[in-house]
């Protein structure tokens, strides 16, 4: 569990997620804002899909 809490990547899109809830506060509620949740859910995607892999790649060298 640690490898992700501390990883940068997962921190980034965390912090990222603070523009788009003050967006979805404040702003107009348009079709742009459901793209930014879209792109902040892949971010988190591809920030976990990272840190999965590389435990699979530091395992793998173990093995090794």
């Amino acid at each position: 569990m640690r490898k992700y809490i501390l990883n940068t990547s997962i921190i980034s899109s965390i912090i990222g997620a603070v523009g788009v809830v003050q967006t979805t506060r404040k702003g107009p509620r348009d079709w742009r804002l459901i793209l930014m949740w879209i792109s902040w859910g892949i971010t988190v995607a591809l920030a976990v899909g990272s840190v999965m892999q590389q435990d699979e790649d530091a395992r793998e060298l173990e093995d090794s």
